[in-house]
């Protein structure tokens, strides 16, 4: 089954800006809410970090039917994975059957604020098969004494969760990470824009892969995917809106050290001309669905749309009646 979800660009907007939109999303078709967890955000200027597991508590409470998640939150750093653990017990409690965990790796720009060391890929993929080890024992033991290599609990409890365990989608950017997801997570999620060879022959075979190593039928899994899309009436200002979100532009190992939303910013503004390339951007519902095509023919069963604008209404407006009617015509929905 197709689902169609909305980004709460939480490093964009304020906490109150941000719920409206999530009840916009909603009343315009949009079947999920995914919302980014930042400590800090891409640019100082105008730039928020609202804390994603407060703000799911009440958007769980002004929405009626949208499924809720993180795109992703970092259980191994700023959060011991038993407060995580908590943390969702508690909101899968208060939206039986609304609640997604999606968990990754983390980023320096986030962490480093804390005086945390920042280690290689390595131990921080290591942190999170141990963290999601945990968080899972804790939502399925009444008591749960822990020994890892990087956490412990001593007779730890979550004392209210749901009935059913919440599903827990692994963040991926490359083959062993999405591997892992087919193995332990019950879904997959990464971003576009980075090559269609990457998800075609890398994420997508490698979660397969996993999956099939357990047992599991990755058909039956959620394959969902942050689609950057900047759709207008009006080309240019479809163009335009882009520029807010041009540190994308920037290359994975300049922005891997930076810690500083003031550094990154300023090395965001060399590269605003080239902003548009890690977009969608069309004003042609059409053209906007051969550029969503590749994706969806893929196997995606879970796009979230990440539009760049200040104007998040007008897109959703857009979005809802020019292009998640002919998505779901064309290629299914729930």
């Amino acid at each position: 089954m197709l689902r169609l979800g909305y980004k709460a660009s939480a490093e964009q907007f304020g906490p109150r800006a941000l719920l409206d939109f999530a009840v916009d999303a909603e009343e315009n078709g949009f079947d999920s809410v995914f919302v980014s967890d930042h400590f800090q955000p891409w640019r100082h200027s105008d730039g928020h970090a609202p804390f994603a597991f407060a703000w799911l508590g009440a958007t769980g409470e002004r929405t009626k039917r949208v499924l809720l998640g993180t795109s992703v939150v970092t259980p191994t750093f700023r959060y011991h994975p038993a407060i995580v653990a908590q943390a969702f017990g508690t909101l899968g409690s208060l939206n039986p059957g609304r609640i997604i965990l999606g968990v990754g790796t983390g980023e320096h720009l986030n962490e480093g604020a804390l005086g945390i060391a920042w280690p290689d890929n390595k131990e921080r993929f290591a942190r999170l098969r141990e963290a999601v080890k945990l968080i899972k024992l804790l939502w399925t033991e009444d008591s749960v004494t822990f020994d890892g290599e990087y956490y412990h609990t001593r007779n730890a409890t979550i004392y209210d969760k749901p009935a059913a365990p919440i599903p827990v989608y692994i963040g991926a950017g490359g083959p062993q990470v999405a591997k892992y997801g087919g193995r332990a997570g019950d879904g997959l999620i990464c971003t576009s824009g980075k090559g269609m060879e990457l998800y075609s022959e890398q994420l997508l075979p490698s979660f397969a892969e996993g999956a099939a190593a357990e047992g599991r039928d990755a058909g039956k899994l959620d394959k969902m995917i942050e689609v950057k899309v900047s759709y207008d009436t009006d080309r240019g200002r479809a163009m335009e809106d882009t520029k807010i979100w041009a540190a994308l532009a920037l290359p994975a190992d300049v922005k891997a050290g930076v810690d500083d939303p003031r550094e990154m910013e300023r090395l965001a503004r060399q590269v605003e001309s080239e902003a548009h390339k890690r977009w969608l951007v069309s004003s042609d519902p059409e053209e906007h669905l051969d550029q969503l095509r590749p994706y969806l023919e893929l196997g995606f069963t879970h796009l979230v749309f990440h539009a760049p604008g200040n104007d998040q209404a007008r897109f959703m407006k857009l979005y809802g009646s020019q292009i998640l009617p002919r998505i779901r015509e064309r290629w299914g929905s729930t």
